[in-house]
């Protein structure tokens, strides 16, 4: 698997007064995403949790290239950027039909329940395999 896609239709809470989707929303559309390709690439989040493996956000970088605004119906587009032992890179775009509106990566760090960082490969070779075999197939 490449890269997943997700569609999200702009909910009227999501904007301010003039329709235009407040940019803190973004961040919630890059975790649907993210979680929705998580679940494709046959891991669930809640299955890792649930395997003492957690994600945690280290860094978050967005540039925000069009608005969307309520009613749209934008398509989230995650890959993943680069993965090492204890950390991920998600790249994600989002669309509003064949329009770029966003551009956004975050990192995250694998951690086990005390936060404390944790060797995938070692924790968890099924996931570690999934994600370099989906990692390998993306072009920079």
């Amino acid at each position: 698997m490449k890269q997943g896609e997700t569609y999200i239709r702009v909910r009227y809470s999501e904007t301010d007064k003039m329709g235009v989707v407040y940019h803190g929303n973004y961040l919630n559309w890059l975790g649907v995403g993210r979680t929705e390709y998580l679940r494709e690439l046959g891991m669930p989040y809640s299955e890792m949790e649930r395997n003492g493996i957690l994600l945690v956000v280290t860094r978050v970088s967005c540039r925000y290239r069009r608005p969307a605004y309520y009613d749209d119906l934008v398509k989230v587009v995650t890959k993943i950027a680069a993965i090492q032992d204890v950390r991920i890179v998600f790249r994600y775009e989002i669309y509003r039909g064949e329009e770029l509106l966003t551009v956004a990566e975050t990192e995250h760090a694998f951690v086990n329940e005390q936060g404390r960082p944790v060797v995938l490969k070692k924790t968890n070779p099924f996931l570690w395999k999934r994600l370099q075999e989906a990692w390998e197939q993306v072009p920079d």
